[in-house]
């Protein structure tokens, strides 16, 4: 039985912060808001806590099948790991569960009003002088209160990206965030547009379900195996720091030896070096190419009907595409300007911190491969050391306040991500984390 409740008092003192948001990120905020005596009111659209990993949340983008792609001990926080009996690439079930626990362990549940959907930010006149939350309960009534600042933690894979195509399908379209379940394909010639990781595990998913199953990319991809050696992949490196272009050279063989030549599947070759994109970490998708079980098709020209006409000149039938496209930064509860929003994603600092104001924070806006939850933990550790440390003044806080206004760039570590909205806030775990800790040290945490 869950813990679903309000258990917050409506009237709160205003001087608390709004956390809005119970999936992972803001389960960290709310863990270390907490242990350094900072007051928060938290909301939740859903009834309990998990985020995008309980699938029966409103805005779950979850499916039956789904897995975490990194191992359970690369990805768990380091203070609370996950239990022994937990596979090594848990279920979302297995996930939901895991975050509910640690919710229970923190004694989070009070600091929540669930079933609360935040209508509006509104900062009140100057910067510091609080801000103006509307919010709907589950009965449908609305509130507003005005609070110290804002900590935005509601997730980045909510709301979808969906492609235009030219020309009109006959047949069913849905979006990967409205799939649930394998039988949606049963008896269906499947198209799947888009391989990333989502993409590919889905396709899995057609092809055993489905009476045939087709593929259709833009581009290449680097596979990378979930199992080396018998291990998860994720855990085989990490203990030596090298160069990137020495990593790039001995992951490169490695993935030679245990993943092969893509392109002999008709996969296309990447336009772009390794770690330039998120890699697919699939080891079924290229077997079923070997086996003949998926077709790789070109990206899409047109559509007639049922008729799917590639950019190559080729054509085929469908009865239903799923575009596994990918999804946009969504916060419609407050104005982009506010967040310094610019290209596809707001620009802040590390990912979090706005370079003019102390009251509003973006947590979880991050991705890197290998960061797993402990990498956004100290995220928000290093937010929360920051706010306590403004309160008291500390040197450490007046740092970082000058550092983050004085103008930045993304922590990429040089590397060059493709020009993409799913990589406009993608960072280089070393280097990020590396600045991370380092103001987490600074701010009177843990050396780093």
């Amino acid at each position: 039985m869950s813990e679903q409740r309000d258990a917050v008092p409506r009237g709160a003192a205003t001087e608390k912060y709004a956390l809005i948001g119970a999936g992972p990120m803001g389960l960290a905020m709310a863990k270390v808001l907490r242990e350094q005596g900072i007051a928060f009111r938290g909301f939740e659209l859903n009834s309990d806590v998990g985020g995008l990993w309980d699938i029966d949340a409103p805005q779950s983008t979850m499916y039956e099948t789904a897995h975490l792609i990194s191992s359970k001990s690369m990805t768990e926080f380091s203070d609370f790991p996950m239990r022994a009996d937990v596979a090594e690439y848990p279920s979302h079930r297995e996930m939901r569960s895991y975050f509910r626990d640690f919710a229970r362990h923190y004694d989070l549940y009070r600091d929540y009003s669930f079933n609360s959907e935040v209508l509006s930010c509104e900062p009140v006149g100057e910067a510091g002088a609080g801000w103006q939350l509307r919010w709907r309960d589950g009965d449908g009534a609305e509130h507003s209160d005005v609070f110290a600042g804002v900590l935005i933690a509601n997730g980045t894979l909510a709301e979808p990206n969906i492609p235009s195509f030219k020309g009109d399908f006959s047949g069913e379209m849905i979006h990967s965030a409205q799939y649930r379940d394998p039988r949606q394909f049963a008896d269906k010639r499947v198209l799947i547009v888009g391989a990333g990781n989502s993409g590919c595990d889905i396709a899995v998913d057609a092809i055993h379900h489905g009476a045939s199953c087709d593929i259709s990319m833009r581009r290449g991809y680097y596979f990378v195996p979930k199992y080396v050696f018998g291990k998860p992949a994720d855990t085989m490196g990490g203990l030596i720091q090298l160069p990137m272009w020495l990593k790039r050279r001995l992951d490169g063989m490695i993935l030679k030896w245990f993943v092969g030549d893509p392109q002999k599947y008709g996969f296309p070759k990447p336009d772009y070096a390794l770690y330039e994109s998120h890699p697919v970490v699939n080891s079924l998708i290229l077997f079923h190419a070997g086996h003949g079980d998926l077709n790789v098709r070109p990206d899409i020209d047109r559509l007639d009907g049922k008729t799917v006409h590639f950019s190559d000149g080729s054509s085929a039938d469908y009865d239903m595409i799923l575009t596994a496209t990918g999804y946009l930064l969504h916060y419609p509860f407050i104005d982009k300007e506010l967040l310094n929003w610019q290209g596809s994603a707001p620009h802040l600092y590390l990912n979090c911190m706005h370079p003019d104001r102390d009251d509003l924070f973006v947590l979880g806006m991050v991705e890197a491969s290998g960061l797993g939850w402990q990498g956004r933990h100290e995220q928000a550790e290093m937010v929360a050391r920051y706010l306590k440390g403004l309160q008291s003044g500390s040197a450490g806080a007046q740092r970082l306040k000058e550092e983050k206004s004085a103008g930045f760039e993304r922590a990429t570590g040089g590397m060059q991500y493709l020009k993409l909205a799913r990589m406009a806030y993608y960072v280089d775990k070393a280097t990020y984390r590396k600045a991370v800790t380092g103001w987490i040290k600074a701010l009177g945490g843990r050396a780093a």
